[in-house]
């Protein structure tokens, strides 16, 4: 049976749809239509009460983004819940979505497809798609 989505979830992931942060938008405009990697991608969607900025289901696969504000603790616990259920999540700031987008989607292709890679998103930092990119040197 079905899992029932809190309607106050469900209207505010609605409100947030329509009106994406700068950073969110132009990741969705390089994962939307299946445009990375034939990956098909939904955004802002309550999945088993958190509502997430990007789902590739078949996959089990979130796509975070994490602006100035971010509860980091509050993060780790929502990262692992959703592991628990079989999802992994990575995780990018917004500056790594502004200062180079196509690492962004380079990790994300290469996790999705199981490879290990190692880009450089921001500051010279390396890391590879694991479980959760997390917050390394943080």
């Amino acid at each position: 049976m079905p899992r029932r989505i809190d309607p106050r979830l469900a209207t505010h992931a609605r409100t947030m749809r329509a009106a994406p942060t700068p950073f969110e938008d132009r990741l969705w405009q390089q994962l939307r239509g299946a445009r990375l990697e034939g990956l098909k991608f939904s955004r802002q969607i309550v999945l088993h009460g958190f509502i997430c900025d990007f789902v590739c289901r078949n996959l089990r696969l979130v796509i975070e983004v994490d602006g100035d504000t971010h509860d980091r603790v509050r993060d780790a616990d929502r990262d692992h819940a959703l592991g628990q259920m079989g999802y992994r999540v990575l995780r990018f700031t917004n500056a790594e979505i502004g200062a180079n987008i196509e690492g962004v989607l380079t990790v994300i292709a290469a996790a999705a497809a199981g490879r290990p890679s190692k880009v450089e998103l921001s500051g010279g930092v390396t890391r590879p798609p694991a479980p959760s990119l997390g917050r390394e040197g943080e």
